[in-house]
């Protein structure tokens, strides 16, 4: 055998060989082919080998991908227009009824993922209220979302791993008669709030007054009271004191009256030096 025929041998089984050989990645799904027909699925990561010319290999992603919607206006339940922008991820889940209902093609898998998402979301928000829309309900419309799709796409091999919604808004014809009514709304409500607070106003008020005359005439009646009783007490004093020695009680009685009288220079008082008043001015310790 000369040396060019058998390097012409070497580079032909080398050649064999490279189209014998494929190799699968963690993130790929490898379908075997044979003529067309599928006969083999369940290829690990690594190398493997087929038969060249009569086997084929086709690769899909295994990994978690992402379906970026456009933003599509929908009607709620009250017939209002909103804007509703979201995104979907999913993944290959069986890879034999992928290529079997989309033939492997997945720009066609896309298109009918978009069309389930785009009708389960138009269902949920035909279903809801603007504030439901936008409030915390969009959970619970992601996941309805998300669980609807789920059975809808199981012929078609895929699972949906999220359905995501961006962003809710009112469509520019929209918006202003939304603002104003909520605008409206929102005043009827202050002004219900300070009626409400003015009535309250009223009745603390009114309240407060009449606690204040009850104490006031609680405290004049204890008052009176007290008084009354102080009075009988000094009486009661008065009248031991002057029983126990009427001579000095009246001696300090006149002594009190003097002081009274006579309290200031400029004081002018025209009595009888003889008259009762003056019956212990002049006295000594011997008599009159």
């Amino acid at each position: 055998m000369s040396r060019n025929l058998l390097l012409l041998l070497i580079v032909g089984l080398g050649g064999l060989g490279l189209a014998s050989a494929f190799t699968v990645n963690e993130t790929e799904y490898a379908i075997r082919f044979q003529l067309g027909r599928i006969v083999k699925m369940d290829y690990q990561p690594g190398l493997h080998w087929k038969l060249p010319f009569v086997n084929n290999v086709r690769k899909f992603d295994r990994r978690i991908l992402t379906l970026d919607t456009a933003a599509e206006r929908m009607l709620t339940s009250e017939q209002k227009f909103v804007n509703v922008d979201s995104f979907v991820k999913w993944r290959i889940d069986n890879v034999e009824n992928f290529y079997i209902s989309t033939q492997g093609n997945e720009l066609v898998a896309l298109n009918r993922l978009e069309q389930i998402i785009r009708d389960g979301m138009r269902n949920q928000i035909a279903s809801r209220t603007l504030v439901e829309v936008v409030s915390e309900e969009r959970v619970n419309i992601m996941l309805a979302i998300a669980k609807a799709a789920n059975l809808a796409t199981i012929e078609f091999g895929i699972e949906i791993v999220d359905v995501r919604i961006k962003s809710i808004e009112l469509p520019d014809d929209v918006r202003d008669s939304v603002f104003r009514r909520m605008a409206t709304d929102r005043q009827k409500e202050a002004n219900l709030l300070r009626f409400q607070g003015r009535e309250e106003s009223e009745r603390i008020r009114s309240d407060a007054d009449r606690q204040v005359q009850i104490i006031l005439a609680e405290a004049e009646r204890d008052g009176q009271r007290n008084r009354g009783q102080g009075d009988a007490q000094a009486t009661a004093i008065y009248a031991k004191a002057y029983g126990a020695d009427e001579e000095f009680y009246a001696f300090y009685r006149s002594l009190q009256a003097y002081g009274n009288a006579f309290g200031s220079k400029q004081d002018v008082l025209v009595v009888d030096p003889g008259s009762e008043f003056f019956e212990y001015f002049g006295r000594n310790e011997g008599g009159n």
